[in-house]
């Protein structure tokens, strides 16, 4: 059955909230897609891209949600994934599609509270990037250079305490450096790592929200990107290459006025994490709640 969990959203309502969120997205894409048709590449926007597999398109989609039928006129929701044809030409997220995610919401939920609940750690100082082309002349972006060479970029890193939490940035340390970690987490323990003041985790919220799109409404994934892209920035900054061709005035990490500039970002970026996190933690509960017994919310 697939009658559960449904208010009706009127096409005359739906379709400006659509549009709009199109032209959100359309704004905060629009750099990438016209570097993309012209063969460029950008070392600090295009990760949005890259590294997270959710394309332009997609961000562009709007989605009202589990648990709000789109009334008349969506035929270009019907087929989607998760969405059920209605008999007025409308569409909705399906139950059954919402069961089969109740896998990937119980383990987002549990990764999310986890890290909400676990003190931030504000002295990393965004070494990962610097433990990522160590004794190692393989760089991941060559058409920049290391603002102190190869020899500085080394010696920042054995002047310093490594403590990184996140997998998938601890996963591209060189090999020399890999050692130096003070932790070692792994990519089936996350929830005993992550830690809400990681740059890494607060971009990693994008990609816990467009994993459950399109049961979320899209409104949230967007802020979510734009959370991401923010950190990104921060991130390269605070990175040994010299990016001011592009614009970005370096934060220099290895001294005392960068970590302290490095820090008040962080723990910026830090508390506006914490409230999408919470968000975030508010809709796995309903649609799991929807997901064991349906109920008449619809979830936004």
């Amino acid at each position: 059955m697939d009658d559960a969990v449904t208010h009706t959203m009127p096409e005359r309502v739906w379709r400006p909230r659509a549009q709009a969120h199109t032209e959100r997205a359309d704004a905060l894409v629009a750099d990438h897609l016209q570097r993309r048709a012209q063969g460029l590449s950008h070392p600090v926007h295009d990760f949005m891209f890259t590294y997270y597999r959710y394309r332009p398109a997609q961000l562009r989609r709007w989605h009202p949600g589990y648990g709000t039928h789109l009334a008349g006129g969506a035929d270009e929701y019907r087929g989607l994934r998760g969405y059920r044809a209605t008999s007025d030409g409308g569409a909705r997220v399906g139950q059954d599609y919402l069961t089969s995610q109740h896998a990937l919401l119980r383990g987002l939920a549990n990764l999310l509270r986890a890290t909400h609940r676990r003190k931030a750690n504000f002295s990393c100082f965004g070494l990962h990037e610097w433990a990522m082309v160590y004794r190692t002349d393989e760089v991941r972006h060559g058409r920049y250079p290391l603002r102190l060479g190869m020899a500085g970029t080394d010696e920042v890193v054995r002047d310093h305490s490594i403590a990184c939490s996140h997998f998938d940035a601890y996963r591209f340390f060189t090999p020399a450096a890999r050692d130096r970690n003070v932790l070692q987490p792994g990519s089936a323990d996350r929830e005993s790592f992550e830690q809400p003041g990681c740059l890494h985790a607060g971009m990693d919220l994008y990609k816990h929200a467009y994993r459950l799109s399109p049961l979320i409404n899209a409104g949230l994934v967007l802020d979510c990107f734009e959370h991401a892209r923010a950190i990104r920035e921060l991130d390269m900054r605070a990175a040994p290459y010299d990016l001011t061709s592009l614009g970005y005035q370096p934060i220099p990490i290895e001294t005392a006025a960068g970590k302290a500039q490095y820090v008040r970002a962080q723990r910026d970026f830090a508390q506006r994490g914490a409230v999408l996190r919470e968000r975030l933690l508010e809709v796995c509960a309903e649609l799991l709640r929807a997901a064991d017994q349906p109920s008449s919310k619809a979830i936004s």
